[in-house]
């Protein structure tokens, strides 16, 4: 094959397929339809391009050109920072607002059980004892549970609960479509855990400590935590009883909507970490620390409440398969 020729014979209609791509929000019908056109021409040159094995810089130049323009027809788009204030301003929150009563749920049930557990820790000493030796529990009362806190500079502990609670918060979205069994057991034990915890701090007197340590970056945090249960239990659920929906329906939608959730509980995540890495163990004025976590909270609750209920109500479910998947054509 001669190249130089091949190129200078096919260059015209890649610069004309480059030249819609770009203009491809303002095509007319008949553009449209040159542009699905020089799509499939184009591609066959890349395929003959890389069958002859020559100029591979060409080859990958036109294989991103056909990308792109495989991307305009089939309706998928780079991302944007339009597409991303799309997503916080409504796919997100709307989702949030939508499974609400799966998440507050979840809040409720496993905050009873982290209540429970505590009140039976702080009045049973026999308990106490089976949880560690006295010396193990004094030290963690007395020093451990607040310089957990303080132990690590606020940057690096900030991104080390950060990425431990977002990988906690995906386990539960993503355990939850094996039947919700597995999303259920890590939120237990997440609550089990923080009973202990407060048990043994109350037994020994120092419930004022675990509440002005825990509130400032905890009530976002599990509420975060909660969202991920609540909504993995809701896609386990989808394939239990996926109602007029077949089974694949049910879990396809709940599962693209789910993985967008995990997606904005990166973003609260980092708030509660920032807030735990550099307020929790650092402002030492408790009332002060403690309204910034509820300060925090009731952002979060009123961001889902206001902006997620106005674009529930439009129509929003916060399924990404919202997003057109055609585009127009002549004729």
């Amino acid at each position: 094959m001669d190249l130089d020729l091949f190129i200078t014979e096919r260059r015209p209609s890649w610069e004309r397929l480059r030249t819609l791509v770009r203009r491809h929000r303002r095509l007319t019908g008949e553009e449209v339809d040159e542009l699905v056109e020089l799509y499939q021409r184009v591609a066959t040159d890349l395929s003959v391009l890389r069958s002859a094995g020559h100029d591979p810089a060409l080859a990958g130049w036109l294989s991103g050109l056909v990308a792109r323009a495989r991307a305009v027809i089939t309706g998928a788009h780079a991302g944007s920072w339009r597409d991303l204030g799309r997503f916080f301003t409504r796919s997100f929150p709307a989702a949030l607002y939508r499974l609400r009563w799966w998440w507050l749920t979840a809040t409720a049930v496993n905050v009873l059980v982290a209540f429970a557990v505590g009140l039976w820790i702080a009045a049973n000493p026999e308990v106490q004892a089976a949880v560690g030796t006295p010396e193990e529990i004094r030290a963690y009362v007395e020093h451990d549970f607040a310089n957990y806190y303080v132990e690590h500079p606020g940057a690096s502990f900030a991104a080390l609960v950060w990425t431990n609670n977002a990988w906690v918060a995906a386990q539960s979205i993503v355990f939850g479509a094996f039947l919700c069994l597995p999303a259920v057991y890590v939120l237990l034990l997440n609550s089990v855990n923080l009973g202990v915890a407060g048990g043994l701090m109350a037994a020994h007197g120092k419930t004022d400590v675990f509440f002005g340590l825990i509130l400032p970056h905890g009530l976002l945090e599990l509420t975060a935590v909660f969202v991920a249960g609540g909504v993995g239990i809701r896609v386990g659920w989808a394939f239990l009883a996926p109602g007029h929906r077949t089974r694949a329906q049910a879990l396809g939608q709940e599962a693209r909507a789910a993985m967008g959730v995990a997606l904005g509980l990166v973003v609260v995540l980092f708030v509660s970490g920032l807030i735990e890495g550099f307020v929790t163990g650092w402002v030492h004025v408790t009332w002060l620390r403690i309204g910034i976590g509820v300060v925090a909270e009731a952002l979060f609750l009123l961001y889902v409440f206001t902006l997620g209920r106005r674009a529930a109500r439009e129509g929003e479910t916060g399924d990404i398969a919202d997003a057109p998947q055609t585009v127009a054509v002549a004729g």
